[in-house]
């Protein structure tokens, strides 16, 4: 007779499993990253018992130590684990999306509001701050794209401010590790309910997508039409 699983035992394998794996994208992007969060561990340890033993109360700060340790381990790995992904995504299309769909804040993203058949795309992104369209592509081709999305949705949006951002290494742009920093600067002007009804008028709009025409690049996969997300 089988045993049922215990509560939360099926879930341990899946985070171990996701925990190495992002531990072998660290050391394929970076050799340093795994020694570094060793080191970080290994010192906040130490710098911890060596108060205990100044203190007289070691016995008292070597528990505090190893909470300490794993706690810095986990901020430092968290970190270095952010900036390999950067380093993975950086230069693919929809790297900009990926960005705006794992952001914290109540932000709704509809992805590839814009685009062409160069793979250059316009995302939009609702939040506190208001309308934000961020592009894909270089500067010499991204511009249009955003000066006719904004022109369309600048009536949905009425007075509410709209942002566009640049996404890319070209002079003047916002590279996509840097992109949700930026964003999380902007200032809030909305109330949650004024991005709620927001939202709702600008997803009434028509989509302005289209299959581009001409030959499609060899290999390339066109971006996906609107498909809002909210986090």
């Amino acid at each position: 007779m089988s045993k049922k699983p215990v509560d939360g035992v099926q879930e341990n394998p899946g985070r171990l499993q996701q925990i190495r794996m992002v531990a072998k994208i660290l050391r394929q992007t970076d050799p340093k990253a795994l020694p570094i969060v060793a080191a970080a561990s290994l010192g906040t340890l130490a710098v911890v018992v060596l108060i205990g033993l100044l203190a007289g109360q070691l016995w008292l700060f070597v528990p505090l130590a190893l909470l300490a340790a794993f706690a810095v381990g986990v901020v430092v790995f968290g970190q270095l684990a952010q900036r390999a992904q950067y380093k993975v995504i950086a230069g693919q299309p929809g790297a900009a999306a990926a960005i705006l769909n794992n952001m914290r804040g109540g932000w709704s993203v509809t992805e590839a509001v814009a685009g062409n058949r160069s793979l250059d795309m316009v995302h939009r992104a609702v939040g506190r701050p208001g309308v934000v369209l961020v592009s894909e592509g270089p500067r010499s081709r991204v511009g249009a794209l955003l000066g006719a999305e904004k022109k369309r949705i600048a009536r949905a949006a009425q007075q509410v401010p709209i942002y566009d951002i640049q996404v890319g290494d070209d002079e003047g742009q916002i590279p996509v590790a840097k992109l949700q920093r930026h964003l999380m600067k902007l200032p809030r002007n909305l109330t949650k309910p004024q991005v709620a009804e927001l939202n709702g008028r600008l997803q009434a709009l028509p989509r302005s997508m289209q299959m581009p025409k001409g030959p499609i690049p060899k290999g390339a996969r066109m971006p996906r039409g609107p498909k809002p997300k909210t986090r």
